[in-house]
């Protein structure tokens, strides 16, 4: 697949593929021989896999070490597991934390609807 064709499947601009494989967020694409990117279905799964962490909020630099630890094989399990366990505690906390903000908001709107529901009343009373 070329990365314009993995572009669109994926909803991921071309240039944010060239950044993720020139980081080490994505192991290397091979070439065809005209030295055009040909992503393989393994490669896809590499980016969905990335993109589906990044939008969770996990840092860059957490994924390129994740990588790392996956290129050098089954000796590096145990550390990748852990890797994911702290991440997965962050992304507990930061989901409460939202759920917090979500109450905040709601309770904002709610205190808005109110004002402007008074403020209508107000304004259709007959004058005496």
């Amino acid at each position: 697949m070329t990365i314009t064709e993995v572009s669109e499947k994926l909803d991921i601009s071309q240039d944010t593929l060239r950044y993720y494989e020139r980081i080490g967020l994505i192991p290397p694409v091979n070439r065809n021989k005209n030295g055009i990117r040909d992503y393989t279905e393994e490669d896809c799964k590499w980016v969905e896999f990335i993109k589906c962490m990044r939008s969770a909020g996990l840092p860059i630099e957490v994924l390129i070490e994740y990588v790392a630890l996956f290129q050098q094989g089954d000796e590096t399990i145990e550390a990748r597991k852990e890797l994911f366990i702290e991440q997965r505690k962050q992304l507990i906390t930061r989901i409460e934390d939202m759920k917090k903000t979500l109450e905040r908001l709601d309770y904002k709107i709610a205190v808005y609807e109110q004002a402007i529901v008074k403020k209508e009343k107000e304004l259709r009373r007959p004058e005496h």
